[in-house]
């Protein structure tokens, strides 16, 4: 299994910025993709961005050209930098790996809330 447990989360002013940190451990060697999920309160759990091992990546409409997600693979760390935040973006982070052959794991999650 993989075990994940993220930083960075808090509280910010619209228009602010954070950078979230995901740091993997355990079988790290199972991991094919890593990613960003949130979920607001009354609301679903969406998909932020997602980053494959070699790089590529993907957003949801909502974060596109706002939030930029990166990872060093050397030392089992993802990030996700959150510029121009919104209060809509308020939330609880969760920061999810996939392994190969199926299988995810999931951090506890951090907390971010934009004040207006």
């Amino acid at each position: 299994q993989v075990q994940l447990v993220e930083s960075g989360g808090g509280l910010v002013q619209a228009g602010g910025s954070l950078r979230l940190s995901c740091a993997a451990s355990g079988s790290t060697f199972k991991i094919n993709a890593m990613g960003w999920y949130r979920q607001a309160p009354g609301k679903q759990r969406e998909l932020v961005a997602t980053i494959a091992k070699g790089g590529s990546t993907n957003y949801a409409d909502s974060v596109k050209g706002r939030f930029t997600i990166s990872r060093d693979n050397a030392k089992n760390t993802v990030y996700l930098q959150m510029n121009s935040l919104k209060p809509e973006d308020t939330g609880v982070y969760y920061c999810n790996a996939a392994k190969w052959l199926g299988g995810d794991d999931w951090g506890q999650g951090t907390q971010v809330t934009v004040s207006s």
